[in-house]
């Protein structure tokens, strides 16, 4: 099969289009033909080995695991032994490492049924932006009903998904993010919308609820004057940390845990896992209308170094889709 290889650290083009074996299926595990697939902002990161703390995981010389991609969208080909809720020819979406490539092999856990009302290259877009959106804002923000939100990076993969949760949830939404996608925030439903280039959104005197941040550009004592006396704030972001440094975006995010006990207000930091069940949860919402994936633009998957490059040079708004 052909899949995005990488064997070194370094820029975008250091991806090569390769064929390489199909994965052996295991007895948990589907097997799932690649419609589609989409970038994340930690594509880029492990394609570069940024922050270089994470290389003690990632592999100290050159990435561990080497097809780049998580997110995907296709049909299965094959099911282990022990998988008895998909079978092959069912259409799918999941999270799994390797969905840069014509195939993958994800834990049965970790993919759902499309969304039927989705192509493949918009059910692509969904799995961890989705699923980051979804736990931010309903399993750490305990967002309800009436409450005020702002989403710090609206305009991204997991910020279009959130202004479009949190509206679901009865939330008063602000959005935060470039004049250029200013119209976009507003269409996806939020209330307000804060351009970063003409206010600090921490000085207007506003307070929400829940703050979730998703780009990492504010000290804490700055993400907690927007808060409310009993606020929250969920830290989740990084995305547009220079490359290069030994801690990079994850600088603020320990700085958070070690801080969370000491402060008033709920403090905390999102890690993400992909979990079926709220694949599941994601698909009701856009099943019934409430949360549309929104593309910027596709790329072929020879052309997948390109869009992780566009991702990371010219911030791309919404997600950037791969079709296989």
């Amino acid at each position: 099969m052909k899949a995005i290889v990488q064997d070194r650290y370094g820029s975008p083009g250091v991806l090569q289009l390769r064929e390489v074996e199909r994965p052996a299926v295991g007895d948990r595990d589907v097997l799932v033909r690649v419609r589609a697939a989409s970038v994340n902002a930690r594509d880029w990161h492990l394609v570069r080995g940024d922050p270089y703390l994470a290389r003690l995981v990632l592999g100290l010389r050159g990435p561990k695991v080497r097809i780049r991609g998580t997110d995907f969208a296709g049909r299965v080909e094959a099911v282990g032994k022990e998988v008895t809720r998909l079978r092959p020819g069912d259409e799918v979406f999941g999270e799994a490492e390797g969905a840069f490539a014509e195939y993958v092999c994800a834990p049965a856990d970790a993919v759902e049924p499309k969304p039927a009302n989705l192509t493949f290259e918009q059910a692509a877009a969904v799995p961890l932006a989705g699923n980051t959106a979804l736990m931010g804002l309903r399993d750490l923000g305990r967002l309800g009903p009436g409450q005020r939100v702002l989403v710090n990076g609206a305009s991204g993969g997991v910020g279009t998904f959130a202004i479009q949760l949190a509206k679901a949830f009865g939330a008063e939404v602000t959005g935060v993010c470039g004049t250029r996608n200013a119209e976009l925030v507003r269409s996806l439903g939020a209330d307000h919308v804060v351009d970063y280039s003409r206010e600090d959104f921490t000085r207007t005197g506003r307070r929400h609820d829940l703050v979730l941040d998703l780009v990492g550009n504010r000290t804490l004592a700055a993400y907690l004057r927007a808060l409310t006396p009993g606020g929250t704030l969920v830290l989740s972001g990084g995305g547009t940390s220079e490359g290069g440094s030994p801690v990079g975006p994850m600088a603020l995010l320990m700085k958070g845990r070690a801080l969370a006990p000491f402060v008033r207000r709920r403090l905390l930091v999102l890690t993400a896992t992909p979990d079926r069940r709220n694949l599941a949860v994601l698909r009701e919402f856009i099943e019934s209308g409430r949360v549309t994936p929104a593309v910027d633009r596709t790329y072929p998957l020879r052309k997948t170094p390109e869009a992780i490059r566009y991702l990371e040079v010219e911030h791309a708004r919404a997600k950037v889709v791969i079709t296989v």
